[in-house]
Parts: structure tokens; sequence; C-alpha cells
């Protein structure tokens, strides 16, 4: 015959102590005065300590039972946390899931993303929203925000879905033409394609523990970054561009890799969506599909 307390058994003590009444208790509990007396003498035979000091008047807690009273009431919210997690994890997604990202990874990655978790589940729908600005998912009811870049200090919660990593890259043609770089600084006698960061257009590459700097006059400067891939296939210079968006081209041969090894830090990606104890099924099977995503991706890396 075990000795140990079950979960059940501490329900209806928790109770007692809660209500400060065995009939009170009984009927929280919707069961009768006497099977909850007997519970707790059971309780108080296992343990082989009072628990409780009973009279015709008043029910009072002693010290060891405050201290049990205090222990078994953590240890039910944590059993009923771990259940409500559970719960939340089995439930199916469904409603609507709002989602926000950059015009540029919405449409050259989000989009595949949310046509996998539309497939996977019938009974969602998404709305997103892309945007160059910064939007407050608390106020404009965002689900959950793609961001790239270090995070800002907020009491949102986030989840590292991987890294955007780079390569410099060009035409075949253009390097028939101008011939390939040797070096980092070679690249000051080739046309360069630079995406524009709040006007200034420069590339801070790396390669093990080198660094070095390249700031000069672009030969075309934009601020997207699907423009510059765009103007790199059609012959007019070197860009730096993220690997995801360049490595398919290399592979049907209209672009090549440019100086490997050099390229700046890998871009940190996070899904941030607002702090709750559980996360919502349909978001959480979101950022589980994204993060399932980059793991599964080459041109990309995992968080």
């Amino acid at each position: 015959m075990t000795t140990t307390v079950g979960i059940s058994e501490m329900r209806v003590f928790v109770a007692v102590v809660t209500e400060e009444s065995f009939t009170a208790a009984a009927e929280r509990l919707e069961t009768d005065k006497a099977r909850v007396s007997r519970i707790v003498q059971r309780i108080e035979e296992k343990l082989g300590a009072r628990l409780l000091n009973r009279s015709t008047r008043r029910l009072s807690v002693t010290e060891v039972g405050r201290d049990y009273f205090e222990r078994a009431s953590s240890i039910l919210a944590a059993a009923e946390a771990a259940e409500a997690a559970v719960a939340q994890q089995s439930q199916e997604p469904k409603g609507r899931l709002k989602i926000t990202a950059t015009p540029e990874f919405g449409t050259t990655r989000v989009d595949s993303w949310v046509a996998a978790y539309l497939s996977r589940w019938p009974k969602v729908t998404v709305e997103a929203v892309y945007s160059i600005r910064f939007v407050d998912i608390i106020h404009e009811g965002i689900d959950v925000a793609i961001r790239l870049g270090a995070l800002q200090d907020s009491d949102l919660s986030a989840r590292k879905l991987g890294e955007v990593t780079y390569g410099l890259y060009a035409s075949p043609d253009y390097l028939k033409r101008a011939g390939a770089p040797r070096t980092v600084e070679d690249l000051k006698r080739h046309d360069l394609i630079m995406k524009t960061s709040s006007g200034r257009s420069s590339w801070t590459l790396v390669n093990g523990e080198a660094t070095e700097k390249v700031s000069q006059t672009p030969r075309c400067a934009l601020d997207n970054i699907v423009a510059a891939r765009n103007l790199t296939l059609s012959g007019l210079g070197i860009a730096h561009l993220p690997r995801y968006m360049a490595e398919p081209y290399v592979a049907e041969g209209t672009l090549a890799r440019v100086l490997p090894g050099w390229a700046s830090v890998p871009m940190p990606v996070h899904a941030v969506f607002a702090s709750t104890r559980y996360m919502d099924p349909k978001v959480r099977g979101f950022v589980d599909l994204c993060r399932d995503a980059f793991r599964d991706s080459s041109d990309i890396g995992a968080g």
C-alpha cells in the first residue's frame, strides 16, 4: 500500500484550508462532508502528522499543516500549468493569424511559410502586413512579427528562428568583362551595387578574424535588396546579397560567388509575439513551422 499523497488528495486538503470548512470544501468539490473528512484523515495518517485542529466551532491549521498547504498549493499549480500547456499544444490551430514582416523578407521568404502554414492547418486564415515601418504588435493586434537584426528590449516574447547569411555575387557576364576580384581591396576598381542604409552605402565584411570595410561610391545605390539582386543579374556589378536570394541563381549559372568567405556577419531572425503564459496554438504552429523552415534550408542558417 502506497503512503504517497496523491494529487486528488492534495486538492481536497487545499480546498479545506482555503474554505476553512469541511462543509464548504465538500460543496466546492461537489462531494459530501464525510468523504472530505476521511481523505484529510488519510493524508494525516500517510504523513504521520496532524495538519488540522478540529473542534465543533472552528477549524484551524497547524504549523506543519500550513507548510504542507503552501507546498501542496505549489504542486497543484504546477500540475495545472502542465495540463494546460499540453492542452494548448494538442489543440488544432484555428482562427485568424495576423503577422508582419518587412516587404523584402515577407515577399521573398515569409510568403512560402504562410503557404505551408495554410496548407497544413485548414481552419486558419492569415492576414499579412508587410511594412517598412516598425509595427507595434500590441496596439495593432499582430500575433507574430518576423524581425531581422538585434531586438529592442521589450516585454514581448521572442524565439530565434535562425540567421540570414550573406555573400558577394556578380553575373558571369560582368566577371568576364571586368575580371574577378582576388582581394577585398580589388573591389575598389569594380562597379558595386549597394543597398543604402540611412543614406550610407558601405559593407563591413568579415572572413574569420579578419574585417574589411568597403566604403565607396557605388555604381548603383538602392533601398531594396530585391532590386539589387535584379541589377546584379543584369550584369551591372557586384552586390552583397542574402544567400537564400542569390544561391538559386548560382545553381542555374546566372550568378557567381565572388570572394568566397567574405561577407557580413549573419543577421539573426526572430519571431516576436505578445508575452503570454501559454502560446495560442495558431501562434505556436506558425512559429514552429518558420523555425523548421530555417532548419531545413541550406542557404540560411538555423538558430
